[in-house]
C-alpha cells in the first residue's frame, strides 16, 4: 500500500480525530489541523505515542492567511485533503443570529473552497490528489431549526461535483461522504439544543429525532468513516469522483 500525507481539518476532536487515528494506524502521515492548536497537538501526540506519524497545526479555514501559513509549514508534500471542519447551531430562522448563520457557511462551504483552491496547484503539479469532503445526511435531506447547516452541506455536494469535473484531466478525485449521526461532542451538544428547541427530553431526541429515521437504528462509527476514506484514497477508487457516499443506515431509501 502506498502511504500518503493526509491533511484533515477539524481533527482536534470528533470525526476528524477518529479518521486521523485510523489513517495513521494504516501507515499514513497525518497532518492534524484544528482551530485549537492545543487540541490538534493532543491528537497528533497520541498518534505518535501509538507509533504513528503525525504533525499538528492550528488552522482557521475562514482565513486565507491561516491556510497559506499551514501549507507552507508542512513537513512534506500533501497528497490527500479531508475537509471535515464543522460546527452547528440549532434555532428557528427568526431566532438564528445572522452572524452565526454566516459563520457556519464560512466554515463548511467557503472554507472547503478556500482550502481546496489552495492545495490543487500542488496536486496538479505532482499529478495526484485525493479530496474527501465530510458532508452529512443533511446534504441530502432537511431538518427543522438547522437552516445554515443544511444549506452549507447541500452546497458542498454541488461544489464537489464541479471540482471533480475541473480536475478530471489528472489523477485527482473529489468525493463527499454523507453520514447520519456520529456520536461526537458536536452531536452531544445538538441533543441538548434539540431537546430545548423542541421541548422534549434528551432521550427522545436520540430515539425519535436522530435514530428513528434510520432502519438500522444505530449511530455511525469513526471506523466506518475512516474505512470509507481509506477506500476513496486507494488505487481501487481512482475512477470514483464527484460521488456522494451515503452512510445513513437506510434513511434515504424509504
Amino acid at each position: 500500500m502506498k502511504t500518503h500525507t493526509i491533511l484533515i481539518t477539524g481533527a482536534g476532536s470528533g470525526i476528524g480525530a477518529g479518521i486521523a487515528g485510523q489513517l495513521a494506524r494504516d501507515g499514513h502521515h497525518v497532518v492534524v489541523t484544528d482551530l485549537s492548536a492545543q487540541a490538534a497537538e493532543s491528537v497528533a501526540r497520541a498518534i505518535r505515542e501509538a507509533g504513528g506519524s503525525a504533525e499538528a497545526h492550528a488552522l482557521d479555514v475562514t482565513s486565507d492567511e491561516s491556510v497559506a501559513t499551514v501549507l507552507r509549514a508542512l513537513s512534506r508534500p500533501l497528497d490527500v485533503l479531508v475537509n471535515n471542519a464543522g460546527l452547528q447551531h440549532v434555532a428557528p430562522l427568526e431566532e438564528f443570529p445572522m452572524e452565526k448563520w454566516e459563520l457556519l457557511v464560512q466554515v463548511m462551504l467557503i472554507g472547503v473552497a478556500r482550502l481546496t483552491r489552495a492545495v490543487l496547484p500542488g496536486m496538479r503539479e505532482r499529478g495526484f490528489g485525493r479530496i474527501v469532503n465530510i458532508g452529512s445526511i443533511h446534504s441530502l435531506v432537511a431538518s427543522p431549526f438547522k437552516s445554515a447547516y443544511v444549506s452549507a452541506k447541500h452546497g458542498l455536494l454541488g461544489f464537489s461535483k464541479v471540482i471533480a469535473l475541473e480536475t478530471a484531466g489528472t489523477d485527482i478525485t473529489v468525493n463527499t461522504i454523507c453520514p447520519t449521526y456520529v456520536k461526537t461532542p458536536l452531536v452531544d451538544r445538538q441533543i441538548a439544543d434539540q431537546a430545548r428547541t423542541r421541548g422534549i427530553p434528551e432521550s427522545e431526541v436520540v430515539s425519535q429525532v436522530m435514530l428513528k429515521p434510520m432502519p438500522k437504528g444505530v449511530f455511525i462509527s469513526f471506523e466506518e468513516l475512516a474505512g470509507i476514506t481509506a477506500f476513496l484514497i486507494s488505487p481501487a477508487a481512482r475512477n470514483i469522483t464527484g460521488q456522494t457516499i451515503t452512510v445513513d443506515g437506510g434513511w434515504t431509501i424509504q
